[in-house]
């Protein structure tokens, strides 16, 4: 064998092993699919998914479809092959770690918060729904949340009712990150709570973190419904994207006949407690999920707009939308006439 045929081989053998690190090597990428879908008006194990107590509850036909994405984890290995694969399939995405997890985020703590924005989200989907329907929905500030190692763990609870942080009134979740923040961090902060019915006052001594005084908790508006309303998906899917789906999924278990005419209507989008949409992320994933389960007509949040275009919706219709009214207004007419003119994301140009 001659030199140069032995420096060769050498070069193609360092070239096979450097592929076969590069192709094992956990990369910091984070790759998007389409996930399944869940009709939220059919039954789960005997039982409706809406559930009601203390109102007339009405079962047609039709299927209000939430959509989902199989997002790897903050801890998972995502390889140079799985980069690839999701690359060139038309259907999925991949983004940088850092856009869509914080830096020291696990699997555990994107479990949790996705449970709380969850429990969150149904909360608001709810009252958004009865509130259309024209009933009365009180609301609180309350705990969702309490950071283990945080300084209020041990001081605030899970439910606890924010009355007032400091010299500030709590009327809304965004009250106490603001009181939160014009605090001190070392220096005793005084929370007015209602808990189990009796008002009471407890200290926090807000911590640093990242040059801000920080409590460790996550704070959410609460509903008191006038009777039973339960949306019982699982526990398998998290997230607040949900929302708009289980609002519409409850306004029509309240009111008799079918909103979507028998037709399968799917979607996305957050819901605020006064009804507006949000924006969500894994939109086309989304919208690849409900073509590829049959959807007819699709619901796009109005601020997704410039997320949708490359993706193959088949023969499924998209709409634009930007509220609850706006759902429910773009439903009634489609189902009154499949052909009917829809706002489309091509009105936001």
């Amino acid at each position: 064998m001659s030199r140069r045929t032995g420096v060769g081989l050498l070069a193609f053998a360092m070239m096979i092993v450097l592929w076969a690190v590069a192709g094992f090597a956990s990369l910091p990428y984070v790759t998007y699919t389409p996930g399944p879908t869940v009709d939220v008006l059919a039954s789960s194990g005997g039982e409706e998914i809406v559930q009601v107590k203390g109102h007339e509850a009405y079962h047609d036909d039709g299927e209000l479809r939430l959509t989902t994405i199989f997002a790897s984890e903050p801890e998972q290995r995502v390889t140079l092959p799985e980069l690839l694969r999701a690359y060139f399939d038309d259907d999925a995405a991949v983004y940088p770690r850092s856009a869509v997890y914080a830096p020291d985020e696990t699997d555990e703590d994107s479990d949790r918060m996705a449970e709380v924005q969850m429990v969150s989200s149904q909360d608001n989907a709810i009252a958004v729904a009865l509130q259309q329907l024209g009933h009365e929905v009180p609301t609180t500030v309350r705990v969702l949340d309490v950071s283990q190692g945080m300084p209020a763990e041990g001081r605030l609870r899970i439910d606890d009712e924010v009355l007032r942080v400091g010299f500030i009134d709590i009327n809304q979740p965004q009250d106490v990150v603001e009181a939160v923040g014009m605090a001190k961090a070392g220096e005793p902060l005084q929370f007015a709570i209602r808990r189990n019915g009796a008002e009471r006052t407890v200290t926090v001594t807000p911590t640093d973190l990242d040059g801000r005084p920080f409590v460790g908790i996550t704070p959410g508006t609460v509903h008191e419904f006038p009777f039973d309303v339960k949306v019982d998906i699982g526990d398998n899917i998290g997230g607040p994207s949900a929302g708009l789906m289980l609002a519409l999924a409850v306004y029509d278990t309240l009111t008799p006949g079918s909103l979507t005419d028998g037709g399968i209507v799917a979607g996305t989008g957050a819901i605020s407690p006064e009804g507006a949409v949000g924006s969500i992320g894994g939109v086309q994933q989304k919208i690849a999920g409900a073509r590829d389960t049959g959807a007819q007509l699709f619901l796009v949040p109005a601020d997704n707009c410039d997320s949708v275009g490359g993706v193959d919706p088949g023969d499924m219709r998209l709409a634009r939308v930007a509220s609850m009214d706006e759902a429910l207004d773009v439903i009634e007419k489609w189902a009154d006439d499949p052909d009917t003119d829809l706002p489309t994301c091509e009105d936001n140009g």
